[in-house]
């Protein structure tokens, strides 16, 4: 409760930003996902020295958007499947690619997904991605988007984090 509190409460006002490393802000986010999602889904988490940036960070934030991404995907997924998540070095950006093998997002959608309401789901507000979208682009100055998608294949949403040089 603690943790969802917190959360909560940046929203709203502008959030304490921190120095981070992309590569161990992603993995530590994660972790905890790792532990309650179903074990049908093979989660691998793919970094590389060089995509190892420093970006400006609200930890708690940016926890709640790999956790918003993750279930989502694992819903797609409906518990079973492949969840691949990659950090590259994408010049003045970091780069975070979500990748599930879940049922897909229609192309006419790829915007709408992150407007508040929408919901493939039978429970849920559809606040999840609206959320996301604000918490990385308005808090974080990045961009997140529907990289690519293939019904019955699954969806790539990528998330582009300023780097610090």
């Amino acid at each position: 409760l603690s943790v969802i509190a917190d959360r909560f409460s940046k929203i709203g006002s502008k959030p304490e930003m921190e120095l981070a490393f992309i590569n161990e802000s992603v993995i530590s986010s994660l972790e905890y996902m790792r532990t309650s999602i179903s074990k049908r889904v093979m989660l691998t988490i793919n970094t590389t020295d060089e995509s190892n940036s420093g970006v400006m960070l609200c930890q708690s934030l940016f926890e709640w958007v790999m956790e918003n991404l993750t279930k989502n995907a694992v819903d797609a997924m409906q518990g079973e499947g492949s969840l691949t998540i990659t950090v590259t070095d994408g010049g003045e950006m970091a780069v975070i690619d979500v990748k599930d093998s879940g049922k897909g997002i229609p192309r006419k959608n790829f915007k709408t997904v992150f407007n508040p309401g929408y919901t493939t789901k039978k429970r849920g507000w559809g606040l999840g991605l609206t959320l996301v979208k604000r918490i990385i682009e308005e808090y974080h100055g990045g961009k997140i988007y529907v990289k690519e998608s293939e019904i019955g294949h699954g969806t790539t949403f990528r998330i582009e984090l300023p780097r610090l040089r």
